[in-house]
Parts: structure tokens; sequence; C-alpha cells
């Protein structure tokens, strides 16, 4: 029977095991019961109230033994039960290389969130490098060092992770095209070598539509032909290097009313998969800030409308760290 030690397994920390044992649970036969426990209180509660709310909720329904966990505790040994598999598995395993994948969504939908974690653990976990570019000005090196801090609390491994996280903020689609074509043209390679880890495994445009919106509609007839260039390059960096291309765009609102991505049909043909994310406004006893909806809306692996709840507190400032993690493999999956 396998005893318990830090770094067994990825999240498992000093302090955790710690916690663990002292609720009385120090082996690997332990853990997996306890957690197929949790897997089952959840599918409970997910018929019951629809949705998984909290830590909280959980909580009361384990045996008494289990709940001298602590909310931090508890929450670390859920984090990737509750979160990474519904994303994961709305993608079919998560972010592909070689293809461009876009996050839709309103302000508050999360999107930037799930972007933030992507980099993070591409470049925490993975060891790899990540090209963030930045449109809106939502990203800062404080935000990224406090997620890794979440994950890590060794002040080498962090400065490296920061390291492999290339950020550029630009703000016109000119920019961003001259910051691309630079990319593509031989900057990715020496970005992995800069990043002190292996090769460039994303890049992340947060957001697409911040820059070629202003220049759509009738008074910029450039607008179209900037947005096919923009495209045209996300689409061969991720063919010819290998690399997942993540963007994400705004919504607005179709004949019917109904929310829809931003850019129009011409863009719609770009992303291989797309994915509205929305912020949940239930008014109830199980409402929670956290949760978002995320709805496949194209994929040419999944049934499209597939529909999953998920908790984002873990990317926030004040949580424990990003749990839908992608996983950025030999296999060209994430």
């Amino acid at each position: 029977m396998v005893v318990l030690r830090a770094e067994m397994c990825p999240g498992l920390d000093e302090d955790l095991v710690k916690d663990l044992r002292a609720a009385d649970i120090k082996t690997g036969v332990c853990v997996c019961v306890c957690v197929c426990v949790c897997v089952c209180v959840c599918v409970v509660l997910s018929y019951f109230l629809l949705r998984v709310t909290s830590a909280e909720t959980i909580m009361v329904s384990l045996p008494p033994q289990w709940r001298t966990w602590s909310h931090l505790t508890l929450r670390k040994l859920l984090r990737d039960v509750l979160c990474h598999t519904s994303l994961d598995k709305l993608l079919d395993s998560g972010f592909y290389t070689g293809e461009i994948t876009e996050l839709s969504g309103g302000p508050g939908s999360g999107k930037s969130q799930v972007c933030f974690g992507v980099a993070v653990h591409i470049s925490l976990h993975l060891k790899q490098s990540v090209i963030f570019i930045d449109t809106t000005g939502g990203l800062t090196a404080k935000r990224l060092l406090q997620m890794l801090q979440t994950e890590t609390s060794n002040r080498e491994e962090q400065m490296e992770a920061l390291q492999r996280i290339h950020v550029f903020q630009l703000f016109d689609v000119f920019s961003l095209l001259d910051c691309l074509y630079s990319l593509r043209a031989g900057r990715l390679q020496q970005a992995s070598v800069g990043g002190g880890g292996g090769s460039v495994k994303a890049v992340i445009v947060d957001s697409v539509s911040a820059v070629i919106s202003p220049l759509l509609g009738a008074k910029h007839n450039e607008g179209m032909s900037l947005m096919i260039q923009v495209a045209g390059v996300l689409k061969t960096m991720a063919k010819d290097f290998n690399v997942a291309a993540v963007v994400t765009n705004h919504v607005t609102r179709g004949d019917g009313g109904e929310v829809q991505p931003g850019l129009g049909a011409s863009w719609s043909h770009i992303p291989r998969t797309r994915v509205l994310m929305e912020k949940l406004d239930r008014t109830s006893v199980v409402s929670h800030s956290s949760l978002r909806s995320a709805t496949l809306i194209k994929s040419s692996r999944q049934p499209c409308h597939i529909r999953a709840e998920l908790d984002l507190c873990w990317w926030s400032r004040s949580a424990e760290g990003p749990s839908g993690k992608r996983k950025l493999d030999e296999t060209d999956s994430c």
C-alpha cells in the first residue's frame, strides 16, 4: 500500500499531505476512495440541485472524519474533479495544436480567466513557452505571479514560469499583425530559447475582437481584409509551428435576440472550435457568483450545443489556482 508523500502527483504538496494525514488519510487508496465518494456526491447534487455549487456543499455530505479538512484542503482535492473534467470533456480533451480555438463571451464571462490559467499551466507544469498577446490591458505580471503562487511556493519555479510567458500588449490591428508576422518569421523560436524552457506551445490573443471590431462596417472598407490577414497568419503559425492558437471574441445579439459570437459570418469559419461562455445569473439557494456556463457551438470532434457549467473561483485572485488545465503534449492535444 503506497503511503502518501509530497510531489507524488501534481498538486500534492507538503501542506496537503499534512492535512490529509491529520484527517487519518495516509495512503493512496484512501484518497482514491475519498475522490470516488466526492464524485458520487457531485453526481447526486448535480441531479437534484442542477449544479454543484461549492466545496461547503460537498463538505456537509462527506463522512464525519473527512469534515475535519479545511475549506482550502477540500477545494484543492476536488478542483480537478469538479472543473477540469467538464471543460476538457467539452473540448474533447482540451485545446488542440495546429488549429484555432475561440472563446467568446461578454464582460465577466470568464474567457480571459481561462486564457490566464492556460498560460500558467503550460509554463509551470509543462515547462513550455507561451505567447500571450493582450489587446485590452487586462493582463499584468502581478496577476500571473498571484496565480503561480497558488500553484507552487518555490520562488525559483515561479520566476522561471514567468519567463516562459511572453506578453505583448498591442492595442490596434496593425501592431497585432506586425507582431504575428514577426513571430512567424522567427521570433517564435527565439521565444523558445529565451524562455528557458521547451518550445512555444500556445499563442493566445485576448482579445482579437477588440482590435478588429472598430474597423468593421461601411465606413471602414479595409476592416474585412485586415481580419482575414489576422486569421491567415494565426492559422499558418498554428500549423507550421504546431502550437495551439487561442483567441477570445466578444458577443452580439442575433436577429432573434440570441447571444452569438461577434465579428460576423466571415470570421465564424476561421476557428475550428468555438465555445460560448456566459456568466450565470440565477437566483437560488445554490447561487454562486463564480459559476459560468460554457456551450460548444462549433466543433469537428464533438456534437455541438453541449453545455457545461464551470466554477471559475479557482482562477480568481483570491482562490487557490487554475484547475481547468489544458494538457498540451506530444499527441497534439491539450
